[in-house]
């Protein structure tokens, strides 16, 4: 791994290139490599989701203060879901610096967009230990605020299934089918991957952790579909 290339490439020197590196381990590495002092990023993980929707948070409260809680609270969850962390992953290039089995990898472990969304919640988590809160608002006002006023000005953060099934009854008089044709990994981490159906053809498809989430992810690629 090049850790130096990667700080180049988010513009963060660590302090701690150990903390780094840990924030970039998969668990399935760790059965590869019989080494006591690799751990994966999972904790790290913990704690960025929690810093990541403190600074979501923060900035929701200081540049809506007409909002209502409710609306917030939607906005932020439009913010930090799965498929946006993933996007902003994969224009860092993070997929390419991540340690990984060579199983997961052939699975196509550098392209998951719920590993990439974890795997940079884990970097804001290290970062967050290594430097303190201020840079880690630094970093995300740079590659996630400015998100922000574009998903509240269309409401993108309205349930994607609700929103998809009011286009497809309008434009074609049916309502879309959900469908799980893949289910991988142990009971504990458990991946589904979901299609959407609208008059027998698949508009699209999603990955998640839960039902829910890959049926959302396939219901917001379905609706870009839809739109165009």
């Amino acid at each position: 791994m090049d850790i130096k290339n990667f700080e180049e490439k988010i513009g963060i020197k660590f302090k701690d290139q150990k903390l780094l590196k840990r924030s970039l381990t998969h668990r399935s590495f760790l059965n590869e490599h019989d080494n006591e002092n690799l751990k994966s990023n999972e904790r790290l993980e913990f704690l960025g989701d929690a810093v990541l929707e403190l600074v979501v948070s923060e900035y929701l409260f200081e540049e809506y203060p007409e909002r209502p809680e409710g609306d917030l609270t939607s906005f932020r969850a439009a913010v930090v879901r799965t498929d946006n962390l993933a996007k902003i992953s994969r224009k860092l290039g993070l997929g390419e610096f991540l340690l990984m089995s060579k199983g997961e990898e052939m699975t196509g472990g550098r392209k998951k967009g719920y590993l990439l969304a974890n795997t940079l919640e884990a970097v804001i988590g290290a970062l967050y230990l290594d430097q303190g809160y201020e840079p880690v608002k630094k970093f995300l006002t740079k590659h996630l605020i400015p998100q922000i006023s574009t998903i509240v000005k269309y409401r993108l953060d309205i349930d994607a299934k609700t929103k998809l099934q009011e286009k497809t009854q309008s434009i074609f008089k049916k309502t879309p089918i959900y469908k799980v044709i893949k289910e991988r990994g142990p009971d504990h981490e458990k991946v589904f991957t979901v299609v959407v159906k609208i008059n027998g053809k698949i508009y699209g498809e999603g990955e998640g952790i839960t039902k829910q989430k890959a049926e959302d992810t396939a219901a917001r690629q379905a609706l870009r579909k839809v739109n165009d």
